[in-house]
């Protein structure tokens, strides 16, 4: 790639645009293209890019074009069409009417791009940082923060149907990068009555004993899948697939395998315990698909997901009645697994946002990210937190016995904490000396 300055739109593309639009408010892209012209310069992606090779196009475009894909909520599909057809998207990318654009797979190598080289915030600093440039994203002033779930794209497995897809999931890699050796060491005929289709709850029994017993027929077979993948006669690259690695994990994860007095193997599933002892792995490192090794299952109150949290951060200044209602523009926004407290994306956020030069001087939250450590960081960065502070889930506290941290006042002054009181069993109270 290399690097050139955006066209001005086409002369004949611009007269059809303001006449189409005569008296109304013209459609977003052409607004775009009016107030910020070249938005994304080619040169900040250059880095995702070779000097020498077949001409690519240009990446900047690439990225406005997929701004308007999102907003409009289009498919790649109809977004390269939308660049060939609609004047309002030949006008922002300056192109002209002869133009033909570009095959539709050419966005999803552009994201993969993107992300292989660490360039997803790209866009937003760029627009940001157009926006202070045009004062209309001045540092300081009020921000809030919130969060909200991401359904990841593959589908819900139960444990049961998560054993037998991660087999399923490692026969057809296996069949396709070896299948002479699958032939020789599997029971084809067999193997595929079980695994010639996708697994599915539908399809299985009833019976919750039947359900059990299929439970640890995957595990047998996943056992035996990854003895034979491991055996010194079959090549070695085998156990490095994915799909391989993967079955090994949920294996880990779900099962355990023993051997009894008599030597014979025992393979029993993992269940809840209170003292820890084989139990399922916690939550945060539980695989819920054999395809997506990131999404994990989480609950927020009443909410019950697989898949991944999305916190945005936006200006929330107030003006006044009489003036021009300013947008609230964001300046934030990641993307977390499921299971990562909000207090722990705090953090940072804010340090992206001092990168950026666009710390709030009020930052307002809900309890989920209030914590004592995060008040006193914030407020060393000049950040005031607007939050409620969790209320405490102590045993003292919610039994309503001993001391819980309510009894306790500090003297920052000689560092001393002084009990106030504590109410016993038989509802006397107890005040002790200090």
């Amino acid at each position: 790639m290399e690097p050139q300055p955006w066209p001005e739109p086409a002369p004949e593309v611009a007269r059809a645009v303001r006449a189409k639009n005569y008296g109304r408010r013209v459609p977003l892209p052409v607004a775009v293209r009016d107030r910020f012209g070249e938005l994304f310069p080619d040169a900040e992606f250059a880095e995702a890019f070779g000097p020498t090779g077949p001409a690519g196009w240009s990446p900047g475009r690439l990225a406005l074009i997929t701004v308007f894909q999102m907003a409009e909520n289009l498919t790649d599909r109809q977004a390269a069409e939308a660049v060939r057809d609609k004047l309002s998207w030949m006008y922002a990318l300056g192109l002209g009417l002869e133009d033909t654009g570009f095959d539709f797979s050419v966005l999803s190598q552009f994201r993969t791009r993107v992300v292989e080289h660490g360039l997803e915030e790209k866009a937003l600093d760029l627009l940001l940082e157009r926006l202070k440039g045009l004062g209309m994203l001045p540092a300081g002033g009020k921000q809030r923060t919130d969060s909200t779930h991401v359904v990841s794209a593959v589908r819900d497995l139960n444990r049961l149907e998560l054993a037998g897809e991660s087999v399923r999931a490692a026969v057809e890699a296996l069949t396709v990068a070896a299948p002479h050796w699958v032939a020789t060491v599997l029971d084809v005929t067999g193997w595929s009555h079980r695994y010639d289709t996708r697994i599915d709850t539908w399809r299985m029994p009833s019976s919750t004993t039947k359900r059990d017993q299929l439970a640890l027929t995957y595990a047998r077979d996943g056992f035996a899948l990854l003895e034979a993948v491991h055996d010194a006669r079959s090549p070695h690259w085998l156990r490095e697939l994915p799909a391989v690695q993967t079955l090994r994990t949920v294996l880990l994860q779900n099962y355990t395998r023993a051997t009894d007095a008599r030597g014979r193997e025992q393979v029993k599933r993992r269940e809840k315990q209170d003292d820890g002892g084989d139990g399922l792995p916690p939550g945060h490192l539980r695989l819920a698909s054999p395809y997506d090794l990131d999404t994990r299952w989480s609950a927020k109150r009443d909410m019950f997901w697989n898949g991944f949290k999305l916190l945005v951060s936006e200006t929330c200044t107030a003006v006044a009645e009489d003036e021009r209602t300013a947008p609230n523009l964001i300046t934030d926004v990641a993307t977390t697994a499921s299971t990562v407290p909000d207090v722990k994306a705090l953090e940072p956020i804010h340090r992206r946002q001092h990168r950026r030069g666009l710390l709030p001087g009020e930052h307002y939250l809900d309890s989920g990210y209030a914590s004592a450590d995060a008040i006193v960081t914030a407020r060393e960065r000049g950040v005031a937190l607007i939050t409620p502070v969790l209320l405490d889930q102590s045993r003292q506290a919610r039994e309503q016995l001993g001391f819980d941290a309510a009894n306790f006042t500090i003297d920052f002054k000689y560092k001393k904490a002084d009990v106030l009181f504590a109410m016993l069993r038989d509802g006397t109270f107890y005040e002790p000396s200090r």
